[in-house]
């Protein structure tokens, strides 16, 4: 329906709402993968800086599934660092 980077719905009145995290892994046949590389970023996409909405406004699908896994998100060089920490515990 909609993604963001911040809590939809918003907890206005501070009701118990749930959240999920999205954690993107793309998978693509080449032929949809190049088309959907050649739209034009659409207003919610810059709006949020989120990809998947480029391909929700243009009508294709996006397949879903949930898991009962957290992750952490990368999407700063400093996430990134937190990432590498993870993988680099325990090691020398």
């Amino acid at each position: 329906m909609y993604c963001s980077r911040s809590p939809i719905p918003y907890p206005r009145n501070e009701e118990y709402c749930a959240w999920y995290k999205i954690m993107d892994v793309y998978g693509f046949r080449p032929a949809a993968l190049q088309k959907i590389a050649a739209l034009s970023p659409t207003p919610l996409e810059k709006a949020e800086s989120v990809e998947q909405l480029r391909i929700l406004e243009y009508g294709y699908k996006i397949k879903l599934v949930e898991t009962p896994y957290d992750f952490i998100g990368v999407n700063t060089p400093e996430d990134l660092e937190k990432v590498r920490a993870v993988f680099n515990h325990g090691k020398n």
